[in-house]
């Protein structure tokens, strides 16, 4: 076929027999996305929370051992509930199986919530506790609980999922990070949440930078994460993240005595302290409940891209012909 005839004739759309999947959507229900953000929540918090601790921050630590307390409370309910019998959650406990990512995830949730539950009755009722073997334990285990549900989703069949495994561990840290510096800064005085308000810009920054990196290489699979329902998931995961840092950014800038200069300064400069006190601390906790959702919005947004993956036969055919391709592979085409 010479070069003109190849710009003539349209490359057809690849699809499958009468156009129904390939591969079998996800049969979770919609307790998973809040199962995957409560357990990013816990593992972040016990992580900030053990950081407080010794760090002598006592108020910061405590408020960050509640979050990782709920955290580890509520998401066992939740997979008991999408598994529909509390023995099946039991069952998987029965042995420990490397190769299962639900296995050590379920293992890894048993014994971050014991060290964590530990942890958080000891701080509240020791103000003075500098730390000990509990908050070690509890932060040792609540990174791999914050990221272990990315490897859960990526360790599938469904091109957005598995083609996403190199990235998705790190998004689900970032996003996991920002919860846990959010929901402390809802609890948190202003004047003594500027580690978390800290950590939480650089969380939020951090999340986009990896989600922008991981659809500039998904390339034609990034469609998944950015249309339909995990698109409108995925703009309002976005837009929540960067107004809570701004939020952030400015109550800093607005108030700190170090920048008297800045445009938010002059911006808040005629009002009497109390009331830049109550701006300072309103800025903050919509900051703090900003993350939260948006926190919320992106776990969403990955679960849709899955079921929105799995029902389009053409990325699960691309994937085939590219892996062919890679293999030096022919690939036939109609």
């Amino acid at each position: 076929m010479s070069p003109r005839e190849k710009t003539l004739v349209p490359r057809e759309k690849p699809t499958s027999y009468y156009g129904r999947p390939i591969v079998k959507p996800p049969v979770w229900k919609p307790e998973i996305p809040f199962y995957f953000f409560f357990g990013g929540l816990a593992g972040a918090s016990a992580v900030l929370a053990a950081a407080a601790t010794f760090a002598g921050r006592p108020a910061l630590a405590r408020r960050a051992w509640g979050g990782a307390f709920v955290g580890v409370t509520v998401s066992p309910l939740l997979l008991i509930s999408d598994l529909g019998k509390p023995s099946r959650f039991l069952n998987m406990l029965r042995v420990f199986k490397v190769t299962s990512p639900m296995n050590v995830g379920a293992w890894i949730l048993l014994a971050n919530g014991g060290a964590t539950s530990l942890a958080a009755g000891l701080n509240l009722l020791d103000e003075d506790r500098r730390g000990g073997v509990p908050e070690v334990l509890a932060a040792a285990l609540g990174a791999p609980l914050a990221t272990y549900t990315a490897a859960l989703v990526t360790h599938s069949a469904i091109p957005a999922w598995s083609e996403a495994r190199a990235e998705m561990p790190f998004v689900f840290a970032a996003s996991a990070t920002a919860s846990a510096a959010g929901a402390a800064i809802l609890t948190v005085p202003a004047d003594e949440a500027e580690p978390a308000r800290r950590l939480g810009i650089a969380a939020a920054l951090a999340e986009e930078a990896i989600t922008a990196l991981l659809h500039r290489r998904l390339g034609p699979l990034a469609e998944s994460y950015e249309k339909g329902t995990a698109g409108r998931f995925q703009k309002a995961a976005r837009a929540c993240a960067l107004a809570g840092a701004l939020a952030f950014a400015a109550g800093d800038d607005a108030f700190h005595p170090e920048h008297r200069r800045s445009s938010f300064y002059e911006l808040f400069r005629g009002k009497d302290e109390r009331r830049r006190a109550k701006l300072r601390n309103a800025l903050s906790m919509s900051g703090g409940a900003l993350l939260l959702a948006g926190s919320v919005c992106k776990r969403w947004s990955v679960f849709k891209a899955g079921f929105q993956s799995a029902e389009d036969p053409a990325q699960t055919i691309r994937l085939q012909h590219g892996e062919m391709a890679k293999a030096g592979l022919a690939v036939s085409r109609p």
